[in-house]
Order: C-alpha cells, then structure tokens, then sequence
C-alpha cells in the first residue's frame, strides 16, 4: 500500500478511501505509527499549509479533518497496542460561558493529526476543569473563545493554575476570534493562535 494514496485521500477528505486505505495498510503489515507520521500526519500539515496560503477554506478543512479522523479510529487501539507515545497530551475547551464549539473541534481534529493525544473538556469549560486536566498529566491547555465577554474567562483560567501551584507545569495556548497576540501577552498566557493550523504549530513549539 502507497501510502501516498492515503496522504492525497485525506486532503481530498474522502473518509471511505481514508478508511479502506488505513485497513489495507494494516493488513499488509505496515505499523500504525508508519501510516500516522508517513501517511495521516503528513497530509493534516499539508492541509494546514495550504489553508495558510489561502488555497483551501475551512470547509474544506473540516472535510480533510474528518476523513483523517476516519483513518485515527481504526489505528488508535493498534497504537495503544504497540505503546506508541503520543507527543504530548492537551486538554482544549471552550471557556466559561462560550458554548461555541465549531474551531475548538477543528482545533482538536488537527492537533490528534499531529500525534497529540487530545483531551477535549467541551464548552462552557470552568477554571477547576482546565486545573484538574492539568493534574491528570496534561502538559498543555488550549483555551477558546468566541464572545469578547468570555475572554475573561481565560484569565480566571490561568490565575486557578496559578493558586493550584501548577502554572509552571503546563502550557497555555490561547485562540478564538476576538483573541489576539497582544491579549495573550497581557494576560500571561505562553502561546496564541489565529486558527486551527497555527495552532498546531504553536502546540508542537510549546511541547518542544
């Protein structure tokens, strides 16, 4: 199996090829972690790259994240199996009364792509939830939001890490669309991001 093919399906997000080729892939003895960091991996940093350059919409995104997710469903329990480390875990969330979820999956869909192991909070995330990720071996957050109203929200976040005495154990990347660079800066946050390919390379240079 070319896994080429696989590469170029997931970019057309063509979730049925996606999965036949991942089976076949698998049948003829290629190891998960070779169809993930040759084939799937790959083709979401390709994605994200054209995105960047204005080639491919979010849609068109979306499309390519899910078919990629077809292909993660079948590898995941081989790669449990074969004790694969992921590269690093983050917990991604809509903060405290912003229940827009629609970037925030985009978001997590991208970053499993990338080899993250994702832990996604949901919406309407509390300060105690993104704390208590942490103290489950989270070396990442993700924060997102939507309103300008619950922006704030990412600073209450953060100054809960601080009081549970785990600020200097994990990253925080913000992102959203009133959500700026300079607003990351302020409220002490390590890293933001502009949208879904940026930030899984803003999480990749978090996680070193």
């Amino acid at each position: 199996m070319d896994l080429k093919i696989i590469f170029q399906n997931v970019i057309d997000g063509d979730s049925k090829e996606v999965e036949a080729g991942v089976k076949q892939a698998l049948a003829e003895g290629i190891s998960a972690n070779t169809i993930l960091s040759e084939g799937l991996t790959p083709a979401m940093d390709e994605v994200g790259r054209r995105f960047e350059e204005g080639d491919l919409f979010v849609p068109e995104m979306l499309v390519a994240a899910r078919a990629m997710q077809a292909g993660m469903v079948l590898l995941k329990p081989h790669l449990i199996q074969s004790e694969v480390k992921s590269s690093a875990r983050i917990a991604i969330g809509t903060v405290k009364g912003d229940l827009h979820d629609i970037g925030k999956n985009l978001v997590g869909m991208m970053l499993e792509g990338a080899g993250f192991e994702v832990i996604d909070l949901g919406v309407d995330v509390a300060p105690e939830k993104f704390v208590g990720a942490v103290q489950a071996g989270a070396q990442l957050i993700g924060m997102s939001a939507l309103l300008t109203t619950t922006m704030t929200s990412m600073v209450v976040t953060i100054e809960a890490l601080k009081k549970a005495g785990i600020r200097d154990k994990v990253k925080v990347l913000i992102g959203g669309a009133p959500v700026t660079e300079d607003y990351a800066k302020q409220i002490g946050a390590d890293g933001f991001a502009a949208d879904a390919s940026s930030a899984t390379r803003m999480a990749r240079q978090l996680a070193g």
